[in-house]
């Protein structure tokens, strides 16, 4: 039996948020090296060009950690 990408991401997202960040890493490490770096590589310059265009604004980093400390700290 066979199951379409789409059939399994329907049942990948009924799980857990822990076991789905373990099914991505799993997923992810099952590919080649080279074929991570260049995916991350067009993503960050995808993410470079919206900067560049005004698209998004970026968020300094303290702001970022200060933002996080928070939702630790609420938890």
């Amino acid at each position: 039996m066979t199951i379409s990408v789409d059939e399994l991401a329907t049942k990948a997202m009924s799980l857990s948020g822990e076991a789905r960040a373990l099914l991505a890493e799993r997923l992810i490490e099952s590919l080649d090296q080279e074929s991570v770096r260049d995916i991350w590589l067009t993503e960050a310059k995808r993410r470079r060009d919206e900067v560049r265009s005004g698209q998004v604004k970026p968020i300094p980093g303290n702001d970022v950690m200060e933002s996080v400390r928070k939702l630790l700290d609420d938890k």
